[in-house]
């Protein structure tokens, strides 16, 4: 059904001159799943846009004198004709929410010449709103002001690595707003009545999704969005980890390997944390040969012990690294827009992205991946993903850059799981993530980031984790007593205790040594 809504009430021919319009299409992709896209000007679509699926459902529309409705299962909006606008979202006969009369609204800033596009649901007397991503504010998100912006903020701020512009209501209904880049948010805030939320840009697009219980919303969400990938079952364990700070080579991992079975201590999984690899050259998938110099012979070992091999990866290549110069000359990393390689000194020297929208990049990066399979490694941490750059920035496929930036990380994962899949079969893939958005639900699992060796920090990452499960996601873990700042033996010996009972209601969780 399309709508067309002037900015104003026309009581005569005159007033539909000099005025703007909405175009409002409302849609049904799913039974239960009302969409509704708020349109100024109608212009071409950008790349990329979520991978939604349309199960195309039956829907009644009704049209009369004084209203129109659009009914899709137990959920319908109903739209008064020719009176104040608004648009009324009902289960069965249970109002839910609704957008009032100038709720929406198309927004010029002149203070630098960009549009927004907003809208505004209210909300009941004691209606409370979960969701939105990993987020490590209150899990409550009763007025707070949230921007859907992937960030490596560490696990004490607003800032989310993994940012999910998809929220859920206490009164049995759900809000996903279908847009990959930055979304803000203000739930109860701005207007203590209403959730709003806005994009920069000439359209809006979101979805209501009936419940009535949460697990139906998050039932149908999914399936729009995608379904929840079930890991391999040896991946539901504990994964022990070197940090970053640890000076580790064949030996020393095979010591810790043998101190956990010594004290009957169940280990899954044993991670490689970054310095597997040369240090100024990652990641360039290379074994640093000085301290592992028969990584085969060494993970055959480990696996003689029971024990799976993860190695971290990102999805950057320092300028030192061998694989740099490969990249940049084949065009496989992010450019300038004037065609120079997009390059940084955060994290590693001369840092370049992999372009996965370049078909041939992602083939390329699986080739260095699949030769640590052949090796024997089992699956990877696909660390960061979020500090991708949104301005004077091209990539190959012509992806705009502020859409791409949330966007990057479901492709990075997409490359690394879809490979791990095809080498290892169905049901056995895995990757420990740490960025995510819309879809990424399809590639587990997720962890939540850089936390400290505090309790504060421990209630920070608790959560992070129940909004990130709240948001479509099945399976997240996190660092037993933290990750970054070195604990003192005696905090560890009431830290460790606690957290621990926190972490074996978690499907996997990583100890870092």
């Amino acid at each position: 059904m399309t709508l067309y809504a002037p900015f104003k009430k026309i009581n005569e021919r005159g007033d539909e001159l000099n005025i703007g319009m909405s175009t409002i299409e409302l849609t049904s992709p799913i039974e239960g799943v009302i969409g509704v896209k708020l349109i100024h000007f109608d212009q071409q679509s950008k790349a990329p846009s979520f991978n939604l699926t349309d199960e195309n459902p039956n829907v009644s529309i009704t049209t009369g004198d004084k209203e129109l409705s659009l009914k899709s299962g137990a959920l319908s909006v109903k739209v008064p004709y020719k009176s104040k606008f608004e648009l009324d979202f009902y289960h069965n006969e249970k109002l839910i929410t609704k957008s009032m009369e100038k709720a929406e609204a198309s927004i010029d800033d002149k203070s630098d010449g960009k549009h927004y596009m907003r809208e505004q649901l209210s909300m009941g007397v004691d209606e409370l709103i979960y969701g939105l991503g990993e987020r490590f504010s209150a899990f409550v998100k009763n007025g707070q002001t949230v921007e859907t912006y992937n960030k490596d903020g560490g696990t004490g701020s607003e800032q989310a690595y993994k940012n999910v512009p998809f929220y859920l209501s206490s009164e049995g209904y759900g809000v996903f707003v279908n847009q990959p880049e930055k979304v803000s948010f203000e739930i109860a805030s701005e207007n203590v009545d209403r959730t709003q939320f806005s994009v920069e840009g000439e359209s809006l697009q979101y979805f209501i999704i009936d419940g009535p219980e949460p697990k139906d919303v998050l039932n149908k969400y999914t399936r729009l969005t995608g379904q929840i990938t079930l890991p391999p079952a040896w991946s539901f364990g504990l994964w022990l980890s070197t940090s970053f700070t640890t000076d580790y080579n064949e030996k020393i991992v095979l010591d810790m390997i043998d101190g956990m079975q010594k004290r009957h201590i169940p280990l899954d999984v044993f991670h490689f944390d970054c310095f597997w690899q040369k240090g100024f050259e990652w990641s360039n998938m290379l074994w640093n040969k000085d301290r592992f110099p028969d990584p085969e012979g060494m993970i055959k070992k480990i696996h003689d012990c029971g024990v799976k091999v993860c190695v971290w990866i990102n999805p950057y290549i320092a300028q030192k690294a061998p694989l740099f110069k490969e990249a940049r000359d084949k065009g496989y990393l992010i450019q300038h827009e004037d065609g120079t390689v997009w390059q940084w000194d955060l994290w590693q020297s001369g840092n370049g992205f992999v372009d996965f929208t370049n078909p041939g990049a992602v083939k390329w990066y699986q080739k260095q991946l699949k030769a640590l399979l052949d090796m024997g490694v089992d699956c990877f941490k696909t660390d960061f993903g979020e500090r991708i750059p949104a301005e004077d920035v091209k990539f190959f496929d012509g992806s705009d850059p502020k859409r791409e930036h949330n966007y990057y990380t479901y492709q990075y994962n997409q490359t690394v799981f879809n490979l791990i899949e095809q080498e290892k079969g169905k049901g056995q893939a895995v990757v420990f993530a740490r960025s995510a958005t819309v879809g990424s639900q399809k590639f587990p699992l997720h962890w939540g980031g850089d936390n400290l060796s505090r309790y504060k920090s421990m209630a920070d990452s608790l959560r992070g984790g129940l909004s990130f499960l709240l948001s479509g996601f099945g399976f997240w873990a996190h660092d037993i007593s933290g990750y970054e700042e070195k604990a003192t033996p005696r905090s560890l010996q009431t830290l460790d205790p606690i957290w621990v009972v926190i972490v074996t209601f978690s499907v996997s969780w990583q100890w870092s040594i």
